[in-house]
């Protein structure tokens, strides 16, 4: 995976005019490795990793069996995807890694609470769509879907395929709408992203990694705010619109510190 370092918001907008039709997706670290939040739960709390298949799979069964207690239609526990989405949506760990179709999306995630040097990482999508593992063509993207029935248990769940398919869900929920999201799912959890793909060959990147300096947090976050790229549209919902209020905390408009200076000059 290939590193770039940006200097500038202008930079990354310069960036993307080579990056058309790619997937991002933002990380508040650029130390942090792309690995998925079932990934990083297993590592850290389940040291036997051939028992790692009987707990994802558990965990599915359990949410299956239980969650329709909270939906008005329970046929989304039909489908494994939809299943993983909605466990990704409301926080449970999955094998699922979250990326978007629009960069500035992929941008806000990285720098909103960001402290540090952030990371927008750019998958080629438009080329991993043909391929398929080195040695392996049968493993191909139409392949291993795992919207189609038997094919999640079949490629992913024993956890030893060296594959990496993204794409959308059957049906997608408003946040998915909102965000322009989409889903990269890898067949092997304890590897970061990076390395699942070595095992597809391809002359050029595949994934890119672009490291956003923190002093370019402040002009980006104004021009994503611009853009209407902020937490009520990405989450359309009372926690998106709370959520927001954080960034007004941050800026405040020129004819807005000028009416409350006139008003303390004002004060008798």
């Amino acid at each position: 995976m290939r590193t770039l370092r940006l200097s500038s918001w202008a930079d990354f907008e310069e960036k993307l005019g080579s990056l058309r039709g790619w997937a991002f997706r933002g990380e508040v670290s650029a130390q942090w490795p792309l690995l998925t939040s079932l990934g990083r739960k297993v590592l850290t709390y389940c040291p036997d990793r051939a028992l790692w298949p009987l707990r994802e799979s558990r965990a599915l069964r359990i949410f299956r069996r239980k969650a329709h207690n909270y939906l008005q239609d329970s046929s989304a526990l039909d489908d494994d995807l939809r299943t993983l989405a909605l466990m990704q949506h409301h926080g449970g760990p999955t094998r699922l890694l979250d990326f978007t179709k629009s960069p500035h999306v992929a941008a806000f995630f990285a720098l909103e609470s960001a402290s540090n040097d952030a990371a927008v990482y750019a998958l080629n999508t438009p080329a991993l769509w043909y391929l398929a593992p080195e040695g392996q063509p049968h493993l191909g993207r139409d392949a291993i879907d795992p919207r189609v029935g038997g094919n999640f248990e079949k490629y992913f769940l024993d956890n030893d395929q060296p594959v990496v398919w993204f794409g959308e869900p059957s049906a997608m929920d408003r946040r998915l709408v909102a965000q322009s999201g989409l889903f990269v799912v890898p067949g092997r959890i304890e590897e970061p992203l990076d390395k699942v793909l070595e095992h597809y060959r391809y002359e050029e990147d595949l994934l890119l990694k672009i490291v956003l300096p923190i002093g370019v947090r402040a002009q980006a976050m104004e021009a994503l705010y611009r853009m209407n790229v902020t937490y009520a549209n990405l989450f359309p919902d009372l926690d998106g619109l709370a959520k927001a209020s954080a960034y007004e905390l941050e800026v405040i408009w020129e004819r807005l510190v000028e009416d409350y200076q006139a008003s303390l000059d004002g004060c008798p």
